[in-house]
């Protein structure tokens, strides 16, 4: 049973490379923002395929619609403030039965996997146990699912974690329960968080050049830069689809050392209008600052790397009035204060 546990998974990752090397639906990263939305229907497998033995990408792998991600050269993805991460391989239709066929016949064929699990599997595909045939007389009822890895995810231990050999799903029906990896509304959903792509959170500060021991420093951010953003994954060929939506709502500030105190005492400046914390503005000098810092010790000869990292609140909605949150995501970056001693003045 060991040994065909591993060929199983063998045959799984050989699929996975011929997919890549091929420019089968495994590839869907190549995808720029848009493409895949509005994309016509297919009516049948029989007017899918690449041409290079599996179902076209537009048709067969999820595909982006990036337009209201985040832009610039700043940007980043979000990491989950919890332990969960978005799935580094998922289950989609990659076969029509002619297209199952002609991959897996030239397999046993060359004989390159030995001949009992050529044996296993002809009897799973041909056979009749349970298919037949390669299902070729259900051509224009459904697709052979197979296995994809996440765009980015390709060295992530977890894109090995979908092992199940080839499967067939009727159209108009979900696929089956215990495989959790299938693409539905709710996977969509979390390949989109894993494609989100938020702005850096470089805060200005006033004072702005440097600061001074025991002085107030205020911190905010820009809210125009921090409008909520939203990646579309979907799958063409089933009509499937899922928007996955971040919005920002708070900054933390970490001073970079223990010598200082935030405002608020925790840290967590919270969303307010068009801005996260305050702008400083003249007059505003012997106020205490809603969203800032006050640094208890000079930086010396260098500086504190002050790290403000923004929190995004991230849910989804997909078809059939399908919704939900999903963990909260972080994105943060560092930044250089130069904190000086106030001077005395001796007259």
């Amino acid at each position: 049973m060991r040994r065909v546990t591993g060929r199983r998974r063998l045959l799984a990752l050989s699929a996975l490379v011929t997919a890549c090397a091929l420019g089968l639906p495994g590839t869907a990263s190549a995808y720029g923002p848009g493409e895949g939305q509005g994309a016509q229907q297919p009516t049948g497998p029989s007017g899918n395929s690449d041409g290079k033995g599996g179902i076209s990408a537009t048709a067969g792998a999820v595909v982006y619609d990036r337009s209201n991600n985040g832009s610039g050269p700043s940007v980043g993805p979000v990491a989950s403030t919890t332990a969960w991460t978005p799935p580094a391989c998922y289950y989609a239709p990659k076969y029509t039965p002619a297209q199952l066929k002609a991959y897996l016949e030239p397999i046993w064929e060359a004989g390159s996997t030995g001949y009992e699990w050529d044996a296993e599997q002809r009897d799973r595909y041909v056979n009749g146990h349970p298919y037949k045939d390669f299902n070729q007389d259900r051509s224009a009822k459904g697709y052979w699912w197979d296995a994809y890895v996440t765009p980015g995810r390709e060295g992530d231990p977890g894109a090995l974690d979908c092992t199940k050999p080839v499967f067939w799903v009727d159209s108009n029906t979900n696929p089956p329960a215990d495989i959790p990896l299938a693409v539905t509304t709710r996977v969509l959903a979390e390949l989109a968080y894993n494609e989100i792509r938020v702005p850096s959170t470089n805060v200005t500060l006033a004072p702005a050049n440097a600061t001074k021991v025991n002085l107030p420093t205020w911190a905010w951010l820009d809210g125009a830069q921090f409008k909520p953003v939203s990646v579309t994954a979907s799958v063409p060929i089933l009509g499937i689809s899922a928007t996955t939506t971040a919005e920002p709502v708070s900054l933390k500030i970490d001073p970079g050392t223990t010598d200082a105190v935030t405002y608020p005492p925790s840290g967590v400046c919270q969303i307010s209008g068009r801005h996260i914390g305050e702008p400083y503005a003249q007059g505003k000098a012997d106020r205490t600052p809603p969203c800032g810092v006050k640094y208890l010790r000079s930086s010396g000869n260098g500086t504190y790397a002050l790290k403000a990292t923004i929190t995004w609140r991230i849910h989804w909605t997909g078809t059939g009035n399908t919704a939900d949150d999903l963990p909260d995501g972080t994105f943060g970056a560092t930044q250089n204060v130069t904190v000086q001693e106030i001077q005395a003045v001796n007259r």
